[in-house]
C-alpha cells in the first residue's frame, strides 16, 4: 500500500478536516512524508474532471465539489446539531405531539428546530382539531434516514420517555 493511498483512505473515512500531523499520527508516518502525499493527492484530484476534491483551508478533507452539492442535499440531509436532534427525539418518542408541548419541553428555540426539521423533510406538521396548535410527526424520510424499520410508536413504548434532557 502506498502512503498516498493510505492518506486517501484516512480522508475518505474521516468526516472532519484533519491536520497533516493528525494524519501522520494515525498512519505512524512523518509529517513531511504525509504532506508530500497530500500534495500529490490534491494535484491528482484537481487534474481530473471528477466530483471530489481535497480542501485544505482548515485542515485536509475530502469533499464533494461545490457544483455537485445539490445532488448531495437530495440524498443526505445536512447534519443536525445536538439541540435539533434532541427536539427531533422528543417528536419521535411522543408522536403525534403538539408543537406547544415540544416548545414547553425544549424552550423557545424549539420553533427554530421545528422549522429546520420541516425544511429537511424529517417531520410533518398538521393543525390540530382546535386549529390553535400543530401536531408534529416524523415522516418516512425520518425512518429512512435513521434506518428504522417498523413503528416508532412501538419504539417509544420501549424507551423511558421521562427525563428528556434540556440544553
Amino acid at each position: 500500500m502506498s502512503l498516498k493511498s493510505r492518506v486517501e483512505t484516512v480522508l475518505f473515512v474521516t468526516a472532519k478536516a484533519m491536520s497533516s500531523a493528525e494524519i501522520a499520527e494515525i498512519l505512524s508516518e512523518s509529517v513531511d512524508e504525509v504532506e508530500e502525499a497530500l500534495l500529490e493527492l490534491i494535484m491528482d484530484y484537481s487534474s481530473r474532471d471528477g466530483a471530489l476534491e481535497i480542501d485544505d483551508e482548515d485542515g485536509y478533507i475530502l469533499q464533494v465539489r461545490e457544483e455537485y452539492i445539490d445532488i448531495v442535499e437530495k440524498l443526505v440531509p445536512v447534519e443536525l446539531t445536538q439541540a435539533v436532534m434532541k427536539t427531533l427525539s422528543v417528536i419521535a418518542l411522543k408522536e403525534p405531539v403538539r408543537q406547544s408541548y415540544v416548545k414547553e419541553l425544549r424552550g423557545a428555540t424549539a420553533y427554530d428546530h421545528i422549522k429546520e426539521l420541516l425544511q429537511k423533510g424529517l417531520i410533518s406538521r398538521k393543525r390540530d382539531k382546535n386549529g390553535r396548535s400543530f401536531n408534529l410527526r416524523t415522516t418516512p424520510k425520518f425512518k429512512e434516514y435513521f434506518k428504522l424499520k417498523g413503528d416508532t410508536e412501538l419504539l417509544s413504548k420501549l424507551i423511558d420517555k421521562e427525563g428528556v434532557p434540556e440544553d
